[in-house]
């Protein structure tokens, strides 16, 4: 630290970068003091657009800068374990994006090396900080609709030819890790499960890349068993034009709650165990998100919000708000659904 302040360095310069530079800016105990990327004019076009901070080509040299105390990993999926092990070992905090990472024993290892290192790392799971998100969550531990019946998340996104052809890495399996599913789709599954406060036990799923010419998938269907009985589906694509802001459908036998992007649209309780439910004021009117068809049209709110969180954490010597293990949650059952799909048969989710 410095003039009271943590040092934030930037891993990876690319879309999601300025997001976290604009949190890093709006937290008063934080600053922006480094940046890396392998694409050294991009890097150092980013370092003089943010004040001439200093610039790295190798993130392990980056880790190393006395004036770093927390890194946040914002390169393609499938790197992220290596900028996590980097920075926990030379004893860095960490905020990392979405997904942690693509693969099980990489998973492990990244969250390992931060518990063995002391390091607190956050994650980005931005949806589970908004406050209509918030509010359903506590509703369905209070049990205000009862016995959960159907979880369901529509992810019905848009993404073009040019979004998947604007990086490498983009729509394969090496480093992208999946498709619509585990780029797209991470925060909706993410926040399913955060709402019902619930695993997963089992999936049935079909994907397959019906409109991108793509190694992974743009169309994903798949059923769902939770542990608590309730069954649910996710829809999840990058194939739908225009696309559709998310819609998360919440149901039990006294109730329902429907939350499209992150607004309440519907909140419906019956008033007597045996009678109809009827809405009551609580629902907005949905509002499109743009990110639902654009990449680039992520708001820094939910990252204001964690980066803050983040260096409270450190301070306190407590847990973040989104810790590693519940994040890789996620990511568990994307790959269940993933092996579902490809053995063509229902599978136990596997998580760590």
């Amino acid at each position: 630290m410095r003039n009271g302040k943590f040092g934030f360095g930037v891993l990876g310069c690319g879309v999601i970068a300025p997001t976290h530079v604009q949190a890093i800016k709006a937290c008063s105990e934080a600053e922006l003091v480094a940046v890396c990327d392998i694409d050294e004019a991009k890097g150092r076009k980013f370092a003089a657009d943010q004040g001439g901070v200093t610039f790295y080509r190798d993130y392990r040299e980056m880790v190393k800068d006395p004036a770093v105390d927390v890194v946040c990993i914002c390169t393609p999926s499938g790197l992220h374990a290596d900028g996590v092990i980097a920075a926990a070992r030379a004893g860095k905090h960490v905020f990392c994006e979405k997904p942690l990472d693509i693969r099980r024993d990489r998973l492990s290892r990244m969250i390992d090396a931060v518990e063995k290192a002391g390091v607190t790392m956050g994650c980005v799971f931005q949806s589970r900080t908004m406050p209509d998100n918030i509010r359903i969550r506590r509703a369905l531990q209070r049990g205000d609709l009862g016995k959960l019946t159907l979880a369901d998340a529509f992810l019905k996104d848009y993404r073009s030819r040019a979004y998947y052809a604007s990086a490498g890495w983009r729509g394969t399996w090496a480093l992208d890790g999946g498709g619509a599913l585990m780029n797209q789709g991470v925060h909706g599954i993410d926040l399913l499960t955060w709402l019902v406060d619930d695993q997963v036990e089992r999936v049935f799923a079909r994907t397959d890349h019906k409109v991108r010419d793509i190694e992974v998938e743009d169309t994903c269907v798949a059923a769902l068993q939770f542990r608590s009985g309730a069954f649910g589906t996710i829809i999840g694509t990058t194939s739908c034009n225009p696309g559709e802001t998310r819609r998360i459908e919440l149901h039990g036998d006294v109730g329902t709650i429907i939350c499209t992007g992150n607004k309440i649209t519907r909140w419906a309780v019956a008033a007597e165990p045996d009678g109809r439910a009827k809405d009551i004021d609580h629902a907005q009117k949905a509002v499109e998100e743009g990110v639902t068809g654009d990449n680039k049209a992520v708001t820094a709110q939910g990252h204001v919000f964690l980066v803050a969180d983040l260096v409270q954490a450190i301070q306190q010597g407590r847990e973040p708000y989104v810790t590693p293990r519940s994040a890789r949650q996620a990511v568990d059952l994307i790959l269940a659904i993933y092996e579902s799909a490809r053995r063509r048969r229902d599978v136990a989710v596997r998580y760590a």
